[in-house]
């Protein structure tokens, strides 16, 4: 038994011997041998922009309409959170805006009698004024008399009461037309108050109303499903993620160069890559970042030869159009080697034009 243990154990490392080997034999065939001068190379990974697609609020996950894989489209609906409640504060704020424009309504009633009431009072006044100039012409007759002897003084005592009777009713009335005034500011403050309600309502309902639309996520741009990081039923938090997109709009490769060849890329230069899954494919991209701090370094630099041994991180996106054309095939995290045309004159080798996409 043990012999044929170690005889099948032995037969699989065989296998795997066989295969990695020829795989290298292949990476080695259709790699470049050497690069000539004006190039560089280093190793990376194909990366994306990845998205959350995250809950407003916090709720339960009503439904997940899409797989782990799924290509979508910027709009597409991807989930839908429960909005029970939400749907139960706009009805409880939609029946605060009607009673709102009810005390709208009252308050406008009330400026309309408050505005007759101050008329009334007006006119109250005036019928005194009135009153009050009869009574001064009657007492400036009653005084010509007096001094004539032709009326007894009771007479003119009389005429001076009814006068001074008559002026304390016009600052009476006067006072009354002052109240009116204020109990009408008062009713159309009242009016501005009711109408601030109302609006205050309407804002409440759009504000439930734009929670409710968050409430269904959409996808914010093309892309794939990479995780479902929730399922139905699931309570989340304010900012909980459903799903993990990923960008296959924005797909680059990060490498790193030393400083002698990191110093000699420039921005938009082109970039060769060649993927570890698929040797025989040349991927087209431009550099779009150089780092300017070295991203791991010796534990001190202080010579030459130390200081060409740091590291800078390049990034090279590939073309958004190229990947439309296969973005069936696109696939992140797959490692593979970038080449930099450092010399934009030196021609590419062979090997990195044989298979270029295009």
């Amino acid at each position: 038994m043990r012999t044929r243990k170690t005889k099948q154990w032995l037969l699989r490392i065989a296998i795997v011997a066989v295969v990695a080997g020829g795989a290298f034999l292949a990476w080695q065939f259709l790699r470049p041998e050497e690069l000539p001068d004006g190039f560089a190379s280093g190793n990376g990974r194909i990366e994306a922009t990845e998205i959350d697609v995250a809950t407003k609020t916090p709720g339960r996950v009503a439904e997940i309409l899409v797989r782990e894989g799924d290509f979508v489209r910027a709009g597409k609906v991807l989930a839908r959170m429960d909005t029970a409640v939400l749907e139960a504060q706009r009805r409880e704020a939609e029946a605060q805006l009607q009673r709102a424009r009810i005390n709208v309504a009252t308050a406008q009633s009330r400026v309309t009698q408050r505005e007759a009431e101050k008329a009334a009072a007006a006119a109250v006044v005036a019928q005194r004024e009135a009153e009050r100039e009869a009574a001064r012409r009657r007492l400036e007759r009653s005084e010509e008399l007096a001094r004539q002897g032709n009326i007894p003084l009771q007479t003119l005592d009389d005429d001076r009461a009814r006068f001074q009777s008559a002026v304390a009713a016009v600052r009476a009335a006067e006072a009354q037309v002052a109240a009116a005034e204020a109990a009408l500011h008062a009713a159309k403050a009242a009016v501005v108050d009711a109408q601030s309600a109302v609006e205050a309502a309407r804002a409440t309902i759009d504000r439930i109303q734009a929670d409710i639309d968050d409430s269904t996520l959409r996808s914010p741009r093309d892309g794939r499903v990479q995780y479902r990081v929730a399922e139905p039923g699931e309570v989340l938090a304010a900012g909980g993620t459903v799903l993990n997109l990923v960008d296959l709009g924005d797909v680059y490769m990060t490498f790193f160069l030393p400083t002698q060849d990191a110093g000699r890329v420039a921005l938009g230069a082109e970039v060769r890559l060649v993927l570890d899954a698929a040797p025989q494919y040349v991927i087209p991209a431009r550099a779009t970042f150089v780092a300017d701090v070295a991203q791991f370094t010796p534990k001190t630099v202080e010579t030459a030869e130390e200081r060409q041994r740091l590291m800078f991180r390049i990034k090279a996106h590939i073309d958004p159009e190229l990947l439309r054309k296969h973005i069936t095939q696109v696939k992140t995290g797959l490692p593979g080697m970038a080449y930099v045309r450092l010399d934009p004159r030196a021609e590419w080798p062979a090997e990195l034009q044989t298979g270029l996409l295009r």
